[in-house]
């Protein structure tokens, strides 16, 4: 699984739903990802691939998805995607709201529960109550943090593999050119 949507970018090697391997790098290093990939398995013993669809980082998304495309169709295995919010949710063990960066100050924000739907906003936008769950660049957990917001430690939280594994379960089977990232101007929702 890739999730390059965030600050940082998350990758696991899952078995029959079990965590064999994980690991976070920061985002936008394209050079790093595959060799990331290469020290948590070998390409050949994969099955899938599994890529985060976002919403995020435009360029971020562009280089997992992108990197997990080439993969897959070079070792013609079947791609599956996922939403990057929802693997964020998945990682919590209560209730919260799940943030990736938007840019421009802003974030995408989904909270937990049935009929939920994804919007983009600034940190003083987001719905009060619940804590967050995402990794941010210190300048927008900075921002959070002065909007009265309270982010999970980590400590608290599943770990990216165990999140991962949580949402692959409802993973959409994807064909290689068929691959439609969501981006700020493709999410459908906006906070005034």
């Amino acid at each position: 699984m890739i999730d390059s949507s965030s600050a940082e970018t998350g990758l696991a090697v899952l078995s029959a739903g079990r965590v064999v391997a994980e690991s976070r790098l920061p985002s936008q290093r394209d050079g790093e990802l595959a060799k990331a990939v290469r020290r948590l398995s070998s390409p050949q013993d994969l099955t899938a691939v599994a890529v985060g669809l976002g919403p995020g980082s435009f360029t971020g998304l562009r280089l997992g998805a992108s990197y997990g495309v080439g993969l897959a169709l070079g070792l013609s295995l079947p791609l599956l995607g996922f939403g990057s919010l929802e693997l964020q949710l998945a990682r919590a063990r209560r209730k919260t709201i799940a943030v990736v960066e938007a840019g421009r100050g802003r974030l995408y924000w989904l909270r937990a529960g049935p009929g939920e739907v994804a919007a983009v906003g600034t940190p003083v936008q987001l719905p009060a109550g619940w804590p967050l769950v995402g990794w941010l660049r210190p300048s927008t957990q900075q921002a959070v943090t002065e909007a009265g917001r309270s982010q999970l430690p980590e400590a608290e939280l599943r770990t990216f593999g165990e999140g991962a594994g949580r949402v692959l379960e409802g993973a959409q089977e994807l064909t290689y050119d068929t691959v439609r990232l969501r981006y700020m101007q493709s999410l459908g929702r906006s906070q005034p």
